[in-house]
């Protein structure tokens, strides 16, 4: 009995202590929370995130083209989240997330006993909700303090939220590395695709990332990251979550991060002078708050187009400097660093791909052969037909050596061997614009060879003389003032004297010649610039500034003397491109604009595009079904210019392309196309401005500061083959479209001497606006006087 006795006390003793023990770790705990609880938020308040969602712009199409925000974030639901993609953070981050209540006592203690046995804090125990707990309500301090903190909130958001409540949360809120929160914005961020889209691969390899997205980080460290990837995949083949076949073709992928949407990549996808421009105008709007509301902007910018506009404008550009002298190397690495393949690679890691052009260090040289190596396709070997600025004559050493950092040009050859072409950043500069010339809608923007090397936008910021491009403003004056295409002028040698002794001006045509009574078409055709000098001398240049002013050309970027003729005014090429809407749209002043929509981050529409457009009524108006809104007289834009007038010039400009200064353009085997070259004085700016019924499209060229671009480096030349690979491309299988000939124009016979109408048969056809045509009796009573008497009746 004693010795039962003895025992009882025993486990009463036992029984004592273990409840003081629980005791005191209830008192323990209960302090514990009474002292941190009231820190933290409710269970009322829990679970409440905020997201700062950036700006986004788009393409008409849905391409994104913009983000601009510190946090990159794209938010999801948890129906938009792929199964394996949940599987593949649950299998990395907290293989029992769905059976804990917030806290993993299992993995608490495997911390623990890790602590104990190690020293080291290397293992957190922290499951997912715990993880959601620190990225929404404290700091990444690793502290017992914080550490404490997460598990009372980790609580709370259970007991608030459900589990894919608190998936979904995390999902979105978890930092990812590149700026990306959230796997809808990672997913965009180092695949370019929707998050639906990714493959098991992929899906494993963002599960990877919030351990350490800096270290992991696939497109910095694809070695480190393709490691963290199969680590994902072993556990999620553990787990049950992929059979055998899967696991072993996932971890066999290759890491994809980055294609379609790195620096690196010399095919990516640009419309960053357009994204520039609507940031700012989102600025102006809203201020910060564009930053961080989640907007969305939809542009009127063609993706396909854009595409085009991008290639055009740096294949012309390449083109030039090409024809010009070598710049030499961007810089020289030292031999140490050459023959060390680790600070190589270090060296190629921190270059970067600027308008398509990859960077390559020279290996050697050998005769008329460059040996290279790049970061992204390792070594390359080019011979002298890939070498624009290697002659015949000309070694390969005489342009480059050992540890030359230059640039090479991707061909897209199908002979692996010719893909690659030796090229440099040119210093001269360029812009397209095209524009839809019946809404105004921009459809493609560059400001110039790459935006991350000039943020200047020179299709919009830039004011450039325009030169002979500006005339078919003046001629559309000249028919507006008594004019015909047939009238004739005297392209001969003129002076005009100013107030000082030495004080005068002898303009002269380009090429110098004389060619005496000159039909206006002619005149145009030819650019003949003293047949322009004595047309606008017979209007007025008052006269003239007043008209023109009319296609959108402001006034106060004109000369008021006669060297207006020449094209000395200063105008953007968006301005350009809207002037030449004009003539393309039968006579209607439309407003170039590049943002169709705005929503808030909500998804509702803040802002609609309702842009006035080129028509007559609202009745079988098509420009009207291309917009938003309602069909309503105030949706139509003001007719600034005559139909006849409008159909007569841009008939003149099909003569330039077929038999004057833009015949270039002749070998895109189109007859729609209406278009005029600009150059000025010493070649320092070269245009070329043209259309067809469905699209504007001017390209300029030149240098940033001003100064001669070189001999023979005319709008024909410089321009026009920009042009022409941008329309080619983006008209290509598209039927042809001239602007409809207006009721009132009429075909007559002329003599092409002396612009009369031809009596007795022959002469060749010219339009006219009907009651303007030469008369039988003005030709007979001419046929009575001299050549040079008929053209002394205007001059």
């Amino acid at each position: 009995m004693k010795k039962r006795s003895r025992g009882v006390r025993v486990v009463i003793v036992l029984l004592a202590g273990l409840l003081s023990a629980i005791t005191l770790a209830v008192c323990l705990v209960a302090g514990v929370y009474l002292y941190f609880g009231p820190q933290l938020p409710d269970a009322g308040d829990i679970g409440q995130a905020q997201f700062n969602e950036p700006l986004r712009v788009y393409t008409a199409d849905h391409k994104l083209i913009g983000e601009y925000g510190t946090e990159r974030r794209k938010p999801v639901t948890y129906d938009q989240i792929p199964r394996q993609q949940v599987n593949a953070f649950v299998a990395a981050e907290d293989d029992r997330f769905w059976q804990h209540p917030g806290i993993d006592y299992q993995g608490m203690m495997r911390a623990v006993i890790h602590l104990i046995t190690t020293g080291r804090k290397t293992q957190g125990g922290s499951t997912i909700t715990m993880q959601l707990a620190r990225n929404l309500y404290l700091s990444d301090a690793k502290t017992y303090t914080r550490k404490i903190k997460e598990m009372i909130l980790a609580l709370r958001l259970e007991s608030k939220l459900t589990k894919k409540q608190i998936m979904e949360l995390y999902l979105n809120k978890i930092y990812l590395g590149e700026r990306a929160y959230g796997i809808g914005a990672a997913a965009q961020v180092y695949y370019n695709k929707p998050l639906d889209k990714l493959n098991l691969s992929q899906q494993a390899m963002l599960a990877g990332l919030p351990k350490a997205p800096s270290a992991f980080n696939p497109i910095a460290n694809p070695k480190r990251a393709k490691e963290r990837r199969d680590y994902v995949l072993r556990r999620m083949h553990a787990l049950g979550f992929i059979d055998d076949a899967a696991w072993k073709r996932a971890r066999n992928a290759p890491v994809t991060a980055g294609e379609g949407s790195g620096e690196k990549n010399p095919m990516r996808y640009e419309a960053r002078y357009v994204a520039e421009m609507v940031r700012q105008d989102m600025v102006a709007r809203y201020g910060d708050k564009a930053y961080t509301g989640g907007y969305s902007v939809t542009t009127t910018i063609r993706s396909k187009r854009q595409q085009a506009a991008d290639h055009a404008l740096r294949k012309d550009l390449l083109a030039y400097d090409a024809r010009h002298a070598w710049h030499g190397p961007e810089k020289t690495l030292d031999s140490s660093t050459v023959d060390d393949p680790k600070a190589l690679q270090d060296a190629l890691d921190n270059m970067v791909t600027r308008g398509g052009l990859i960077p390559a260090v020279v290996l050697s040289t050998d005769g008329q052969r460059i040996r290279l190596i790049t970061d992204q396709y390792g070594k390359i070997s080019i011979g002298a037909d890939q070498i624009p600025w290697l002659h015949g004559h000309k070694a390969a050493s005489t342009l480059v050596k050992k540890g030359d950092v230059v640039r090479l040009a991707y061909t897209g050859s199908k002979d692996k061997d010719k893909q690659w072409t030796l090229a440099e950043i040119p210093n001269v500069q360029g812009a397209l614009v095209a524009m839809n010339p019946h809404t105004g809608g921009v459809e493609a923007l560059v400001g110039g060879f790459d935006f991350g090397l000039s943020k200047f936008n020179r299709a919009v910021q830039a004011r450039r003389q325009p030169g002979s491009s500006f005339k078919p403003f003046l001629y559309s004056a000249a028919l507006a003032n008594g004019f015909t295409a047939a009238t004739i002028v005297n392209d001969a040698p003129v002076v005009y004297q100013g107030s000082g002794v030495d004080d005068s001006w002898r303009p002269n045509n380009y090429s110098k010649t004389i060619h005496g009574p000159t039909r206006l078409r002619e005149g145009l055709v030819h650019s003949l610039n003293l047949v322009s000098i004595r047309v606008l001398r017979r209007i007025g240049v008052g006269t003239a500034i007043d008209y023109i002013s009319k296609f959108g050309l402001p006034a106060d970027q004109m000369p008021h003397n006669l060297s207006l003729a020449l094209g000395s005014a200063t105008f953007s090429p968006l301005q350009m491109a809207g002037g030449f809407s004009v003539f393309a749209n039968e006579g209607f002043r439309v407003k170039p604009h590049y943002i169709s929509q705005i929503t808030d981050g909500q998804g509702k529409v803040v802002f609609q595009a309702k842009p006035k457009v080129a028509c007559d009524s609202v009745d079988h108006c098509p420009a009207l079904d291309q917009t938003a809104g309602a069909d309503d007289a105030s949706r139509l834009a003001p007719r600034v210019i005559p139909a006849d007038n409008a159909y007569i010039i841009g008939d003149m400009m099909r003569d330039v392309i077929r038999h004057g200064t833009g015949r270039g353009a002749l070998k895109l085997g189109r007859k729609d196309l209406s278009g005029k070259t600009g150059t000025t004085n010493k070649q320092i700016d070269a245009w070329f401005s043209g259309f067809n019924a469905n699209l504007v499209t001017v390209t300029w060229v030149g240098f940033d500061k001003l100064k001669p671009m070189g001999h023979a480096e005319t709008g024909a030349h410089a321009a026009l083959p920009m042009w022409t690979d941008f329309m080619g491309t983006v008209l290509a299988g598209k039927p042809e479209a001239i602007p409809p000939k207006p009721d009132d124009i009429e075909t007559v016979q002329i003599n092409p001497q002396t612009g009369q109408r031809a009596l007795n048969g022959g002469g060749i056809p010219e339009i006219f606006r009907k009651g303007h045509a030469p008369t039988v009796e003005e030709a007979r009573h001419s046929g009575k006087h001299d050549s040079s008497n008929e053209v002394q009746q205007l001059f």
